[in-house]
């Protein structure tokens, strides 16, 4: 890397993981030949699209520094749907400059530069398209990425449904590129369509099929990341060591309890892993809220909590932390769920397996503060039997290999099926390249083998897939 200094974007974790320019400047590649290759749809992950403010016009996110009139903090109340502000989404974020003096970080311009030069698609916006960019085009389909993952899937099919009806192609089908919780918008998108989370025991009606063909899943934590569990505990920073400067922007733990999807990309219920202090398995819902008080990690227990919310957010914040948990696993069930129709898409998983990653957390007790400790890394310490749980102890069932922000398993969604769920990820083709979760989208070999894929023929057109 150029800089030490990366924005971490989650799905975390948040998806939470490394930005940072990959190469100098080359000379672009002659622009492959229009082919009549069916249209993509490109959906980024958490934090990876602009925030508008819809009355001024300024962008409060990203920026280095944080807007003193903008907080992207949402409202709280129980009712999710009604927490809404002033912020709208705006691009892509293709690049960021965090200091005059630093060079700019590429986040997304790169993938969107190779499928111009390389891979031979057009960019084109959802307002102005026409009949004739039907073919050999692309779509960025940025959204506020703090809200509810069901309410931007359902967002997106509404798109679609608009442009389809303006183009007069009633048949038109899209294919999806999208990284990290990205993926996890496309897969509800195609399970449901244009519909809320089933009441009862949700059912996969594939009511979005319709619209698309291939979904390309670029790091999807398909059984969530650990990383969010973590950002919600001890909020996120922007700078690879971790430290917090204040000419940075960041999001502390308060700012991210504030925001639905983050509670959605919590460790699926049986992907997650917490042992004690001699390192023995701990059996811990995390999606059971008395967990939370019992362990310290619930918000109001931070000393800081009178300090960082008005009275009135002090008193909806345990409504809506009900709330917004019940939601989120709702939202796993949904994606969980199986039928037994065949899936009417093609799935593609590309990610990493070289990284170390964090699965699994160690909850111990420190008597002296008479509070729980929670550790994501592999940091040494003597437990209160005083026996040494020493680093490499912990690195074996702490980390997990992937692309530092999610574990393979998560991406392949195996821990399921392992565990006798009846649930399976139908997937064509996986690929594994060396590389950090938010590099994934600009490494050249995925990308190479993304635009090959993205030409040849669907396995969906095939025997057919069942779940």
């Amino acid at each position: 890397m150029r800089t030490d200094l990366r924005p971490i974007f989650v799905t975390i974790v948040l998806c939470l993981a490394a930005f940072a320019q990959t190469a100098l400047a080359q000379t672009p590649p002659t622009p492959a030949p229009s082919t009549g290759k069916d249209p993509i749809i490109v959906i980024p992950g958490i934090t990876g699209s602009e925030l508008i403010n819809k009355e001024t016009g300024k962008v409060a996110w990203f920026k280095a520094s944080r807007a003193k009139d903008d907080d992207i903090r949402l409202p709280m109340s129980a009712n999710l749907a009604r927490n809404v502000d002033n912020l709208v989404a705006g691009d892509i974020i293709r690049e960021v400059r965090i200091a005059r003096l630093l060079p700019e970080i590429e986040i997304y311009a790169k993938l969107i530069e190779s499928l111009q030069a390389t891979g031979g698609y057009r960019e084109v916006k959802w307002a102005t398209a026409t009949k004739a960019d039907a073919t050999d085009t692309f779509f960025v389909f940025s959204y506020d990425w703090r809200r509810d993952n069901v309410e931007n899937a359902r967002l997106l099919i509404r798109n679609i449904e608009t442009l389809k009806r303006r183009m007069g192609k009633p048949n038109m089908k899209f294919n999806i590129v999208a990284h990290s919780m990205g993926g996890l918008i496309s897969r509800y998108a195609a399970m449901y369509g244009n519909a809320d989370i089933p009441a009862g025991k949700p059912r996969p009606t594939w009511a979005g099929a319709r619209h698309l063909n291939k979904i390309f899943l670029v790091g999807t934590p398909n059984e969530g990341s650990l990383l969010s569990f973590k950002a919600l505990l001890n909020g996120v920073s922007y700078i690879g060591s971790g430290i917090k400067l204040p000419f940075v922007q960041d999001l502390t733990r308060f700012d991210v309890f504030t925001i639905p999807s983050i509670f959605q990309l919590l460790p699926h219920e049986r992907s997650m892993l917490v042992y004690d202090e001699e390192l023995k398995p701990l059996d811990i819902d995390i999606y059971d809220p008395n967990a939370w008080e019992e362990y310290d990690w619930a918000i109001w227990k931070d000393k800081d909590f009178e300090k960082k919310f008005s009275p009135a957010e002090q008193r909806n914040a345990r409504p809506y932390f009900l709330a917004v948990l019940a939601r989120a696993k709702r939202f796993q069930e949904a994606l969980n769920a199986t039928s037994t129709a065949k899936v009417p898409v093609s799935y593609y998983l590309m990610g990493a397996q070289c990284k170390d990653t964090a699965t699994a957390m160690v909850v111990r007790r420190n008597e002296k503060k008479d509070r729980w400790i929670t550790q994501f890394d592999a940091e040494s310490f003597t437990n209160s039997l005083g026996n040494k749980i020493t680093s490499e102890m912990l690195k074996r069932v702490v980390y997990t290999p992937g692309d530092s922000v999610v574990p393979k398993s998560s991406l392949e969604a195996s821990t399921l099926k392992a565990t006798g769920s009846d649930f399976v990820l139908p997937i064509v083709t996986e690929l594994y390249q060396c590389e950090t979760h938010g590099r994934l989208v600009t490494n050249p070999d995925i990308q190479q083998k993304l635009f090959s894929l993205l030409s040849s023929p669907s396995a969906m057109q095939n025997a057919g897939t069942q779940p």
